[in-house]
């Protein structure tokens, strides 16, 4: 229930309903409209919804004086205060009671039916704010049970942070002779190894012809133009012949394949 000393909020008013006298429930299947007399209402009047603390109040009220006909304190919604009819949205059943505690059941009918949706949702909304109090309410009061997370720090404990303090690795330059370096390989690319001694030597030695096949160039003191052949059995430049300034006069008669210019 609600205390003197608590703040009464309006949370809706209507200024035109209709309040009916209604005849008892006569079964489960709860109250019909069509069962009043709607063309002759017994009571027309204002409507004022009000809150103070938990507990709203309907108010019906005098248009011109505001004196209070009757009021229907509501705890809960929906409930045995307010209860709508069964045949129309437009009529509701409330329980009012007055300050000996004495109750009664009449019935209360708007003209428009906005105005009836802003009654009915003026009422869920503040039941709506109820129900998350008392759920706040008892949250706050439930001790907490649920093991904490220990985030301290133990005796001794550090952290270290590196923030923007990152090193590239310098890599080695390889260097060939003579202080330049070398360039890398194609994308993709394979580096052959280098040639052994071995393969040079044999290369070397089909070049020459061999240990037994030599070709020794001398140059002669007086002129340097004539070419003495150690061997020439083992001529390695086959039928050419030399130019005819380098050979003798008896050989230069004789030499046929020789064009001279």
């Amino acid at each position: 229930m609600a205390t003197e000393g608590e703040y009464e909020s309006v949370l809706c008013v209507k200024p035109d309903v209709n309040v009916y006298r209604i005849p008892p429930r006569a079964s489960n299947r709860g109250y019909r409209a069509a069962d009043w007399k709607l063309d002759t209402p017994d009571w027309t009047g204002r409507m004022r919804v009000t809150a103070r603390g938990k507990v709203a109040y309907i108010k019906l009220e005098d248009k011109i004086s505001g004196e209070l006909f009757a009021q229907a304190p509501v705890e809960e919604y929906p409930g045995i205060s307010v209860e709508a009819v069964s045949d129309s949205s437009r009529y509701f059943v409330i329980r009012i009671q007055d300050d000996n505690g004495r109750s009664a059941f009449i019935g209360v009918g708007f003209g428009d039916r906005g105005d009836s949706f802003d009654f009915n949702v003026a009422l869920q909304d503040h039941f709506k704010w109820v129900k998350q109090d008392n759920e706040i309410a008892k949250q706050s009061q439930a001790p907490d049970t649920a093991p904490k997370l220990d985030l301290g720090f133990k005796e001794g404990q550090t952290i270290t942070l590196n923030i923007g303090q990152t090193r590239k690795k310098e890599k080695p330059r390889s260097q060939g002779q003579g202080g330049f370096g070398l360039l890398p390989p194609p994308p993709g690319g394979k580096i052959a190894p280098p040639p052994s001694s071995v393969s040079s030597n044999h290369n070397m030695e089909s070049f020459t012809g061999g240990a037994n096949t030599t070709c020794l160039l001398e140059l002669d003191s007086s002129n340097s133009n004539s070419v003495v052949q150690s061997n020439p059995s083992a001529d390695l430049w086959g039928d050419f012949s030399t130019p005819a300034s380098s050979q003798p006069p008896a050989q230069q008669s004789s030499s046929t394949s020789w064009v001279q210019f």
